[in-house]
């Protein structure tokens, strides 16, 4: 199991643009993924379960990837969050 911590930074903070793209990359991966955020644990692969983060900018997220191909997902996923969802 890999977790990462992961602070949003763009503006907007986790909109439907970005929380899409979230979800279209977590379901490409095999491994499991949660998001947490103040203790609520959502999974990953819902866009429904994203979206009711309310995640704004500043928001600390803890990244939880399990399964055969955890690093992967972790190493595209965790790349996305520091790269501002594509929006800096």
């Amino acid at each position: 199991m890999i977790e990462k911590v992961v602070t949003i930074i763009n503006k907007a903070g986790m909109h439907t643009r970005p929380a899409s793209n979230l979800v279209k990359i977590a379901s490409k991966y095999k491994a499991d993924f949660f998001i947490i955020k103040n203790g609520y644990s959502i999974n990953g692969k819902s866009i429904i379960g994203v979206m009711t983060l309310a995640a704004e900018q500043g928001s600390k997220l803890t990244l939880k990837f399990d399964g055969a191909d955890e690093e992967l997902a972790a190493k595209e996923m965790i790349k996305f969050f520091e790269d501002g969802f594509g929006e800096l």
